[in-house]
């Protein structure tokens, strides 16, 4: 006997692409309640489908579509116009914009919009909401190919982030696109370089905000304090590989130089002066969940590296009281895993101001709880640099840093050594006009 035929509210939906270029919003476009009527005729009409619900969710989003005045150089990247695939012409349009690098490996591109929640009260996206994305981007490409031939299965984990310069704003309603491309290999690490392109889905206009470089190390599904050999990749050239031997030694060294350089706690102090150490020093406490971990039962290095960025905020606005936003973030050394159901302290001080900018150091201390064994550590550590911006978005001079102690001045200084060395950095990159 024939099955039956299949009952309205259970039909397949239609294609969404009715022609090249440009997406079939018609049936979407109808009025909420034609639209719904349309779509529960028949028998079965009593109980919409899934499908029919999804396509009245959707009705908010056709209507922004319809209103869009996109260019066809900006439509050309969310719907296919050729034998290449979106993920192929959305890699091409960020790596081609910034300086190209030599990717050793199909890149890793993913892309969401930017969510009320995702930014401050001026609409400027968190630093740590960027950070976040491009761990993510970077641990997929890493894990990706670290499982790339037969043997014991790993997952990447994060171990450095290199400086990493905000070139741009990013607001909300823009879509972020990032791209990971893996740019070297050594026995037990891999590099990945991630860049980030903002689009205005209403201009079509694009920039790169910021380009990030992370180094990974794969440990064991079965193991966790077992860290498994990297396949290998081929050069294209020689001094690729020579060029990326120096930049893992070199990040190697530092590494282990500022793992127990920053080994005191951040102390509250009371009733402080404004403008003072004390007076801006912040701390967040936070309980580590499954949603935080990863397949091993530790954090995710993003979500670290969110939490460092919220604390760095607090201090630069208890600071300035002004809108801030993140400038650049100088190498984050992750020290040590921390585990599902630790209990992790985030403490941040302020340790530099020239005119424009603070220099915030931000120190992550876990404490596992549920394991008397094990005390109190160091996991991660960096200094996060911030500008302080008008209602215009222009930059303002910030309130000048009263260091009192002798160790708070010993800071100031070292941070002052690190601002006046990157600035002779920056004006060393920039060309002289003929």
């Amino acid at each position: 006997m024939a099955p039956p035929p299949p009952s309205p509210s259970m039909a397949p939906p239609g294609p969404i692409h009715s022609a090249p270029g440009l997406p079939d919003t018609c049936a979407l476009l109808q009025p909420p309640a034609a639209a719904a009527a349309a779509s529960m005729s028949g028998p079965a009409a009593e109980t919409p489908s899934a499908i029919q619900i999804c396509r009245m969710k959707l009705l908010p989003w056709a209507l922004c579509l319809r209103g869009l005045r996109r260019s066809a150089a900006a439509w050309k990247y969310l719907v296919p116009r050729s034998s290449k695939g979106p993920r192929e012409r959305c890699w091409a349009s960020i790596w081609t914009v910034g300086t190209k690098s030599d990717l050793l490996s199909e890149p890793c591109v993913t892309a969401r919009i930017m969510r009320p929640d995702d930014a401050n009260v001026a609409g400027n996206v968190h630093g740590g909401t960027i950070l976040k994305m491009i761990e993510e981007a970077g641990a997929i490409i890493s894990t990706r190919h670290c499982n790339s031939q037969n043997g014991e299965r790993c997952v990447a984990a994060l171990a450095r982030v290199e400086r990493t310069d905000f070139l741009s704003p990013m607001c909300i309603g823009e879509v972020a696109h990032v791209s990971a491309g893996i740019t070297y290999t050594s026995k037990h690490s891999v590099e990945v370089q991630v860049n980030v392109l903002s689009e205005n889905i209403l201009t079509g206009t694009k920039k790169l905000t910021n380009k990030a470089t992370l180094w990974y190390v794969p440990l064991s599904l079965k193991n966790v304090d077992k860290v498994l050999e990297v396949p290998p990749v081929v050069y294209s050239r020689q001094e690729q590989e020579e060029e990326g031997r120096k930049r893992y030694e070199a990040q190697k060294l530092e590494r282990m130089e500022t793992k127990w350089r920053n080994g005191d706690i951040v102390q509250p102090v009371l009733n402080p002066e404004p403008n003072t150490v004390s007076y801006s020093q912040s701390s967040l406490i936070h309980l580590v969940g499954p949603s935080d971990c990863t397949l091993h039962g530790f954090v995710h290095g993003g979500v670290t590296m969110k939490l460092m960025d919220e604390v760095a905020g607090i201090v630069a606005a208890r600071h300035c009281k002004t809108n801030i936003v993140t400038a650049s973030v100088d190498a984050i050394n992750f020290h040590d895993k921390i585990r599902k159901g630790c209990v992790i302290t985030i403490s941040g001080r302020m340790t530099f101001t020239s005119n424009k900018s603070m220099e915030i150091e931000v120190l992550v201390d876990a404490d596992p709880v549920v394991d008397n064994s094990q005390k109190r550590y160091r996991a991660a550590s960096a200094f996060f640099t911030y500008v302080s911006l008008s209602q215009e978005g222009k930059p303002l001079p910030v309130p000048q840093l009263v260091p009192e102690t002798e160790d708070e001045k010993k800071r100031f200084e070292e941070g002052k050594g690190r601002y006046l060395q990157m600035k002779a950095k920056r004006q060393g990159q920039v060309e002289p006009q003929p």
